[in-house]
């Protein structure tokens, strides 16, 4: 039966744009560790580009290993290289013993380590591992992975310069918002329609009852941490500050709000999980002394967490056009975040004093930039592109790159170029 389900998930593998990462790291690096949520993805596309695989949460082994790891952890490391040591912190002082191993042996393309949390502060291995083992980040599957993207538009090009963006969407708005509120986790992807929306809902639950006094020990109470899921789902893709989460939380009941340092702490705890990924401030150097807001953007990983732990189907989403706004907005900021990975890039949003906003960035470490609003609908497409435009008039391009383009991702059905050279694209026609 093992070799089956085996065979039937190597059947359903969709091919990731961290399939193209991995080898690139593996190239580079004596060890590459891939983190990211639970049930995103990691183990099987690890898996793929191994040769031989260690899994630390077997349930028939994992005593075992744990007492191996305790007194000779180089057994664990014993196999065909690339070999995987799939959710490492179950043990970390395997960190130490890779960062050995691969000093001993030189070369790359020794091992790959996945990891679904970051471990206590106690426990945190000895060396950082930097030029011996290199990471990056795996997040739930963007629509283009998920194949529901068509890809015509692709990020790399539009840095490349290409202007030709003419394409037509073959998603609906209802089909955009099914994909939203189920997610893009693997299982949810590949199996059935009749019970993808509950995968989110599995995850959401194990989150609040174990999983997040499980990371750290600490024990949680299970109806605060939903309280505090419950908050940042309303306040997605804003920038609401602990307060304003505390007083969300109380809902107007002073005794039955949790301290700051309590949120917190709860909130390192979701971050360390790899379940809330906040958007940083974006700060390029300006031709004025505007002030800038440095204040993150409250995200979830994917926002199907959000729609799950307020319980929301795609028809009750779709009777709420302004909320749904917002996690169309988390939905384009999480697949731009991988399309960016994929072209070694990074995603921040900006906002100044004067309210001037764009709601993605999108940064190349090369230094070039490109600046991103996100629309539902095409009644507020000419506002977005005014800003996008005094967005470009505040950069000091002397300091900086002109920008590589200035896009609005939409929920529509075509793609084009304006007069004035803003693109407007819809997100089920990008890939990376």
């Amino acid at each position: 039966m093992v070799g089956r389900t085996i065979l039937d998930m190597e059947e359903r593998y969709l091919n990731r744009i961290a399939d193209r990462m991995v080898s690139d790291h593996l190239e580079s690096s004596g060890g590459v560790l891939i983190e990211g949520p639970k049930w995103c993805g990691k183990t099987w596309t690890a898996r793929r580009a191994s040769k031989s695989q260690l899994f630390m949460q077997d349930p028939d082994e994992a005593a075992a290993y744990k007492k191996i790891a305790d007194t000779k952890p180089s057994l664990l490391l014993e196999g065909e290289a690339p070999r995987l040591l799939d959710e490492w912190q179950v043990a970390p002082v395997l960190w130490d013993a890779v960062r050995f191993a691969v000093d001993k042996r030189g070369g790359t393309g020794h091992f790959i380590l996945t990891g679904s949390s970051v471990p206590p502060a106690d426990e945190t291995p000895e060396h950082s591992g930097t030029g011996r083992i290199s990471r990056f980040k795996m997040r739930p599957m963007s629509l283009y992975e998920s194949l529901e993207s068509n890809g015509s538009v692709s990020l790399r090009d539009l840095f490349d310069g290409k202007e030709d963006v003419s394409s037509t969407s073959l998603m609906s708005l209802e089909e955009i918002t099914f994909a939203l509120v189920r997610g893009g986790w693997p299982d949810a992807v590949t199996g059935s329609k009749k019970n993808a929306l509950r995968r989110a809902i599995h995850y959401v639950e194990t989150i609040i009852q174990t999983d997040i006094s499980r990371v750290d020990n600490i024990r949680r109470d299970p109806v605060k941490v939903r309280d505090l899921m419950l908050s940042l789902a309303r306040n997605t893709a804003t920038m609401a500050t602990i307060k304003t989460i505390r007083d969300d939380m109380a809902r107007g009941d002073a005794d039955n709000a949790l301290s700051v340092p309590t949120i917190y702490g709860y909130l390192n705890a979701l971050e360390r999980m790899f379940v809330v990924e906040d958007l940083p401030a974006w700060s390029p150097s300006l031709r004025s002394k505007t002030t800038i807001r440095t204040s993150p953007k409250r995200h979830f990983v994917d926002p199907s967490i959000a729609t799950a732990v307020m319980r929301l189907t795609p028809g009750r989403l779709l009777k709420d056009f302004l909320f749904f706004g917002f996690l169309f907005e988390s939905l384009c900021v999480r697949d731009l975040r991988i399309y960016a990975d994929g072209n070694d890039g990074q995603v921040f949003h900006y906002r100044d004093a004067n309210g001037l906003e764009a709601d993605a960035v999108v940064v190349l470490n090369d230094g070039r930039w490109g600046a991103v609003e996100v629309k539902l609908g095409t009644k507020e497409i000419e506002e977005a592109a005014i800003h996008l435009r005094k967005l470009t008039e505040r950069i000091n391009t002397e300091k900086m790159m002109e920008p590589s383009f200035l896009l609005i991702l939409t929920a529509g059905t075509y793609a084009y170029r304006r007069k004035d050279g803003v693109l407007v694209v819809p997100l089920a026609c990008l890939k990376d």
